[in-house]
């Protein structure tokens, strides 16, 4: 099965549609968590992914924090302007979506999670000191994450962990190889590139191949701003930061 692996849209439908246009011949979805937070289109972000076919999807700590489930004291003072603003804005049918959300889901020999295996909603793996720590925690073979924004991979062979920073084509044989695995994020990529970013995975090969692509983010920009959402959350996506 071909499998489009998915995270932190952020409320960004112009996003959103443009990697399901693109990666349309698959199988199943996978989505890491952080439908909504940060941007303009939280409501209509729920709505697509709900209604997605062999849909897997597990919470973000911005989709717990528009349902109350963690303190948004814990964000920063733009974060939590938008996350008062999400949880206002979102329908009760759409909470009530969030609220079905597991904090980790195993399917296909991976685990899905937002943050960590150690901490399934909040721990970001930045580095692979954190990832090391980590391996034992996960249950399978392979372990999808999100949370950090950032396309990246973190292989553990023979105890050693090594990493690398995944770009737009890169094609990864996972086969016989531990790994924490993230396809950056949909609708707010901060790794300096501002496309969005996903990934499909192919079940029956073991392999990963990462994509960006372009979508139209003044559009984005345009509609967080009439909404008056933090300005900054607006000008990042141009940056990819």
């Amino acid at each position: 099965m071909k499998i489009l692996v998915f995270s932190d849209i952020h409320a960004n439908k112009t996003a959103l549609k443009a990697i399901l246009d693109e990666a349309d011949n698959v199988d199943g979805y996978w989505c890491l968590g952080d439908i909504v937070g940060y941007g303009p289109d939280p409501n209509e972000c729920v709505d697509i992914i709900k209604e997605l076919p062999n849909l897997k999807c597990v919470l973000g700590n911005h989709d717990a924090g528009a349902l109350e489930k963690i303190d948004i004291e814990v964000f920063n003072q733009e974060a939590r302007i938008s996350s008062i603003w999400t949880k206002s804005s979102l329908s009760d049918e759409n909470k009530s979506y969030l609220r079905t959300l597991p904090e980790y889901c195993i399917t296909e020999n991976v685990m899905l999670v937002h943050g960590s295996p150690r901490n399934h909603v909040w721990e970001y793996i930045f580095d692979k000191t954190i990832a090391e720590i980590n391996f034992p925690y996960i249950e399978t073979q392979l372990c999808f994450v999100g949370h950090t924004h950032i396309p990246s991979c973190y292989f553990n062979k023979n105890n050693t962990v090594s990493w690398q920073i995944l770009r737009d084509n890169d094609l990864i044989d996972l086969k016989d190889i531990r790994a924490i695995i993230n396809p950056g994020s949909v609708g707010q990529p901060r790794d300096r590139d501002a496309r969005a970013s996903y990934a499909i995975y192919d079940t029956n090969t073991f392999s990963w191949k990462q994509y960006k692509i372009n979508y139209d983010i003044h559009a984005v920009q345009e509609r967080i701003i009439n909404f008056g959402l933090p300005t900054h959350h607006a000008l990042r996506l141009l940056e990819g930061l």
